[in-house]
């Protein structure tokens, strides 16, 4: 398994859509958490986007994870950004392959 680090930016002008979507983005969340695909997430303190931890087999499974979010699904995400990530101190590196 691999651990990516995901960040989204949000679309301009999107704050309305999300606050309608994001009942179904974080039970979406969470259940991936519960699968223990999703280690961590939560957005960045000025509202323009997110942080959120994968641990999945490899990058297409991944994107094909991200594709599901409701956010995504609504339009809501400008741009994504993937990055393999290996955590090696703190409570995340136990995930490090």
């Amino acid at each position: 398994m691999t651990v990516f680090a995901v960040e989204y930016v949000y679309a301009a002008d999107s704050s309305a859509v999300r606050d309608d979507h994001r009942p179904a983005h974080r039970a979406w969340l969470a259940g991936l958490a519960d699968e223990g695909q999703l280690l961590t997430s939560g957005p960045y303190g000025d509202g323009a986007g997110a942080l959120l931890i994968f641990k999945v087999q490899d990058e297409t499974q991944l994107n094909d994870l991200l594709k599901q979010d409701p956010f995504a699904v609504a339009g809501t995400i400008a741009g994504i950004r993937t990055t393999e990530w290996t955590p090696v101190i703190g409570l995340l590196a136990a995930h490090a392959s």
